[in-house]
């Protein structure tokens, strides 16, 4: 499994709004500057986090994003699934219950199941206020996510 540019950036937005919340709704112009990411790359990413309940929008002069939920609420899988879509390696763990014609016959389905679990276990352990945590003990707080 490989995790794309708008996860990464998704998880790297999400945490700098964390770092930012205090300040109310933040001008994706400043995450896109701090974060060095493109305001237009930000854009593209908004709507599947609006989509999955992780920001919360205000449009005009005080305009900007903040996270619908606190930071210890929004898990790493959170992000992820709202960004990149299932995280199961394989097509007939997409769905429960698993529905594959072959599943009963599959030699390395157990495999897949158990790589599935440890991924979602761990993803879903990590969270948005830990990840600000562990940066705050690197010089600068940046995020190489």
């Amino acid at each position: 499994m490989k995790i794309s540019t708008k996860g990464r950036y998704a998880l790297r937005m999400l945490t700098d709004l964390a770092n930012h919340r205090d300040e109310g709704f933040v001008s994706l112009k400043d995450i896109a500057e701090r974060q060095n990411i493109s305001k237009k790359y930000l854009e593209q990413i908004v709507p599947m986090l609006n989509k999955a309940g992780l920001l919360r929008t205000n449009r005009g002069n005080k305009g900007g994003y903040m996270m619908a939920k606190k930071p210890e609420e929004v898990t790493v899988a959170d992000v992820l699934t709202a960004t990149e879509g299932s995280l199961a390696p394989v097509s007939c763990l997409e769905f429960e219950p698993n529905e594959c014609p072959m599943k009963e016959k599959c030699s390395t389905l157990y495999i897949w199941e158990g790589l599935y679990k440890t991924i979602t276990d761990y993803l879903t352990s990590i969270t948005v206020q830990d990840i600000v945590e562990n940066s705050s003990d690197i010089d600068g707080g940046d995020y190489c996510i």
